[in-house]
């Protein structure tokens, strides 16, 4: 009884442990959502393996009738039966082939619809972390490598390892003592094959790494190619593609050899088990009654039909294998944590006029490394606040945290005196608005880059939108006015072009919270002009907050914050930190003299408040 139960038990812990594997995680989902498609093929498949088991079991019939031809009923019934037989083979082998690449492809549309999704929910400093040609390459390869698993699975556990089994059945019926002997193959093979194994492991793994690179190079040789021209850097991507290229094709070659070492092995068991058929049976060994033509035509039949079956079988756990490297990779992102989650009972934010308050807020991209150091600040309802200060001293991880990019790691982000952690994603961003340092376009026409901000803005608003930002003139002029393609991430158009664009598209989204990271850094001086007057307008009434490293872009704000090692060193209206010359004042100063070669003071008292 005990016995039973330990059994039983170990049973059980081998159940669960297959189900969390890759493959057992992957079948069940698979086959929860396609079971149908895949119970057609797989049925087809099983009438396709009695199919090829008629077929031998019917080389005995056809050879009784073609030795005894005068019976014309008899030659005509197993016409018959061969017509019937090869017709149902047909239909089913058209059903198997189609319902399968049809349960296999949703298999892989599933797969890239979970993919992006995860990745959509992940906040923004997973992608600080992960490479996009990782990404890409998981994305493809994983979800491909899904679909080549369960194929695999299907049809070497159904389709071949039924035909070998019911043409066995077949051999033995005919020939008991001459299958005993073939038999051996099966063993022999398995324990071949076993040998191969930890090699296709190891090769996988890199060359996914492989892949990797190779899409990587094209990414960087896509995006920087100006940098790549400039420098003459061309020999040197040439060198890291041939490299990542060199090593995909050495690792292709080794999987193809060990994949091709499975064929030859079983041709040279195959070649000992029908010679030793040959010898058994032409010296009648192992007694019983002589075997009729028929007989022996059927069992030899059905011992070659086996052959391709078995010699699939045998290579697919070589394959196998290699495909769950891929499948892993598909299950390493989804089980990837993510790095920013919605609460399960999170509210909406309400209505306010937009207060944004930091209190004691800490966050660091690296443990021990605080970008922000135990910062509380507050951003005034409807008033513009510049966030200025060195490179590196944490104004653009403010702005993310006002955006909830991130979470702090201790205190707390408030927006009209609610925690945005407490808040809807949807809810939260909506009641914002965002021009950044990298403008960012999508691969589409003006009018819809303009509008994605707001869906149901109507074109005049659009192009009101527009006009504001002193974008409409020049979209005017192009080809096909607001219908023109910008291109990949707005290449059809200059920098300053692109950033007017971002900022009609703010403009347009009517948000309580403006956040401008150096949004006129790419304008000339009478574009900015133009555009500075759009964003007073626009900023009145809503709180915006302006982070600028050209200090006379701010001179009008309502209070500026000095941010240094991510801690606000000084604050209050540009003009009483002017007068007080600290921080701020020092900044101004340095800049100026920069840009000019002279002193503020030799440019007079009221400079600062007129430079644009």
């Amino acid at each position: 009884m005990d016995k039973d139960r330990s059994n039983s038990g170990f049973i059980s812990q081998r159940w669960t442990r297959w189900k969390a594997s890759p493959i057992g995680r992957l079948l069940a989902e698979s086959f929860r959502a396609q079971g149908l498609l895949y119970g057609i093929s797989i049925v087809a498949m099983i009438v396709m393996a009695g199919t090829a088991a008629g077929t031998a079991w019917m080389m005995e019939k056809i050879v009784d009738v073609m030795t005894n031809s005068e019976d014309r009923a008899a030659v005509f019934g197993v016409a018959g039966m061969v017509l019937i037989l090869f017709m149902v083979r047909g239909v089913s082998s058209y059903l198997q082939s189609y319902f399968l690449a049809k349960a296999g492809n949703r298999v892989v549309a599933m797969q890239q619809e979970r993919l992006y999704r995860k990745l959509l929910r992940q906040g923004v400093a997973f992608y600080k972390n992960m490479e996009s040609s990782d990404i890409l390459m998981r994305f493809t390869q994983g979800a491909q490598g899904a679909r080549s698993l369960i194929d695999t699975l299907v049809v070497g556990f159904v389709r071949d390892m039924f035909t070998m089994i019911f043409l066995l059945g077949v051999m033995i019926y005919q020939q008991p003592t001459l299958s005993a002997i073939c038999l051996v193959v099966g063993p022999a093979a398995f324990i071949g094959v076993r040998m191969l194994l930890r090699q296709v492991q190891n090769i996988m793994q890199g060359q996914m790494m492989s892949l990797a690179e190779i899409i990587k190079v094209i990414q960087e040789t896509s995006v920087g190619i100006e940098v790549v021209k400039v420098f003459g850097l061309e020999n040197r991507m040439i060198g890291r593609m041939d490299g990542a290229i060199k090593q995909v094709e050495n690792r292709a070659n080794e999987i193809k050899k060990l994949e091709s070492i499975t064929s030859p092995l079983m041709d040279i068991l195959a070649g000992f088990a029908i010679a030793g058929v040959v010898v058994v049976s032409a010296l009648g060994i192992g007694g019983g009654e002589p075997a009729t033509a028929g007989q022996l035509m059927s069992f030899v039949t059905a011992l070659i039909m086996t052959y391709e079956p078995a010699k699939r079988v045998s290579r697919m756990r070589v394959s196998i294998e290699a495909y769950l490297i891929m499948v892993n990779l598909i299950f390493d992102l989804l089980d990837e944590e993510e790095t920013l989650t919605e609460k399960p009972d999170a509210i909406a934010l309400t209505q306010g006029k937009g207060e944004v308050v930091f209190r004691n807020v800490t966050y660091a991209y690296r443990e021990d490394t605080p970008v922000i150091n135990d910062m509380s600040v507050t951003f005034a309802a409807g008033k513009t606040t510049a966030l200025v200060g060195e490179s590196g001293g944490g104004k653009s991880t403010i702005a993310g945290l006002v955006m909830r990019f991130f979470d702090p790691e201790s205190g707390q982000v408030l927006i009209n005196g609610q925690d945005v952690r407490d808040v809807t994603l949807n809810s939260l961003h909506a009641k914002m608005s965002y021009v950044g340092q990298n403008t960012f376009l999508f691969a589409t026409s003006v009018m819809e880059n303009l509008r994605c901000s707001r869906p149901d803005a109507s074109d005049e608003d659009v192009i009101a939108a527009a006009k504001a930002a002193n974008a409409h003139g020049f979209i005017s002029d192009l080809p096909q006015g607001y219908e023109t393609p910008v291109g990949e991430n707005g290449t059809f158009l200059s920098g300053g072009q692109k950033q007017r664009l971002a900022i009609a598209r703010a403009i347009l989204r009517q948000s309580e919270i403006l956040v401008l990271d150096e949004a006129t850094s790419a304008l000339d001086t009478e574009s900015e002009a133009l555009v500075k007057d759009a964003l007073e307008r626009l900023t009145k009434g809503r709180t915006t907050i302006v982070i600028a490293h050209r200090l006379s872009t701010i001179l009008e704000a309502d209070q500026v914050f000095v941010v240094q090692a991510g801690t606000v060193v000084e604050q209050g209206a540009p003009q009483e930190l002017l007068n007080v010359k600290g921080a701020f004042h020092r900044l101004f100063e340095r800049q100026f003299q920069d840009d000019t070669g002279k002193k503020p003071d030799a440019m007079g008292p009221s400079r600062p408040h007129t430079a644009a």
